[in-house]
């Protein structure tokens, strides 16, 4: 079954590993290698497919400093194509469609299906209202990949954080679905009430307008360190205090980072009907250290496990 047709079956769960391009500047054979230890990671999981984020800056998204400095990294595109290549999955290539001209984004979507054979995209806006962009719209980005020549299949991003202090997330998810967009991950989820009240939310809107919802795929992440638990915050995820004092108290916080987050995902499943909206996983590890990245594999399998058990009643 091709991807597209996997994102739209709403009685299966959807499994996606997320990974960010090398650092710019590493040679072809460093490229390599690190695509070649995640092929090697990722080999035994059950995976639908990779997503390949676009790293920006996002100087301004927060009054928090960042506790990891920003590095740029090569081209998302080449990484993703030599992932596919690598692997034998589909990619799902994020970008960030407000930094560069509008008139090169069409320039951009003709280089992804012609020159890096990617079908499948994940369009982001700017990480903030307050400041200027030289690039289109996350609408006019959307409006132009529905009518582009070649036939891509995309999505976007849901924040629950954002539907627990404004209460439109679900608008806006409607309107991006009628944009063209056929999926919706999220940021990592360490607290289950903003997730489950959102999913019941669009759900209901749905309802009313009698039309299906879309895809909504949940992002976890281990957390094992306070650096991590940082650049958790940094980037917007509500980690509620009484979270991080049962996991950074635990003798192995991370491995209660895992067991945090499997409660937190049946937590989610319990309160909702996964027949409703369809659903999927996204597992990723915000560090480079090896024991989280480890641990990312130990989540996906116990994540997936957990999904496919509701999908199966």
């Amino acid at each position: 079954m091709e991807l597209k047709s996997k994102i739209l079956d709403g009685h299966r769960g959807l499994y996606l590993y997320g990974t960010t391009p090398p650092r710019q500047g590493s040679s072809p054979e460093k490229i390599y290698d690190i695509a070649e230890k995640l092929r090697a990671r990722l080999s035994n999981l059950a995976l639908d497919a990779i997503n390949v984020y676009d790293i920006q800056d996002e100087a301004g998204r927060t009054e928090i400093s960042r506790p990891f400095p920003f590095l740029p990294t090569i081209d998302s595109r080449e990484y993703a194509k030599i992932l596919k290549n690598l692997t034998g999955k589909e990619i799902i290539n994020y970008k960030c469609v407000v930094n560069h001209p509008k008139e090169d984004f069409k320039i951009w979507l003709d280089e992804c299906w012609e020159k890096f054979e990617l079908r499948y995209l994940t369009l982001v806006g700017g990480s903030t209202s307050k400041k200027s962009y030289l690039g289109p719209t996350l609408s006019q980005a959307s409006r132009m990949t529905a009518k582009h020549k070649y036939d891509f299949t995309f999505g976007g991003v849901t924040i629950a954080e954002r539907h627990a202090s404004k209460g439109n997330e679900p608008l806006k998810l409607l309107q991006k679905a009628e944009l063209g967009m056929k999926f919706f991950t999220s940021q990592v989820v360490y607290e289950p009430n903003a997730t489950i009240q959102l999913l019941r939310d669009y759900f209901q809107k749905c309802q009313e307008l009698n039309i299906s919802p879309v895809r909504i795929i949940l992002t976890f992440a281990p957390c094992g360190h306070l650096k991590t638990l940082q650049f958790l915050r940094w980037l917007g995820v509500n980690f509620p205090p009484k979270v991080e004092q049962e996991i950074f108290s635990a003798q192995s916080p991370l491995n209660k980072s895992i067991e945090v987050c499997c409660a937190t995902w049946r937590q989610i499943l319990d309160s909702i009907e996964p027949s409703n909206i369809p659903l999927g996983i996204n597992v990723e590890s915000l560090s480079i250290k090896k024991d989280e990245i480890n641990a990312s594999i130990d989540l996906f399998h116990q994540l997936k496990a957990i999904l496919d058990s509701y999908y199966s009643q």
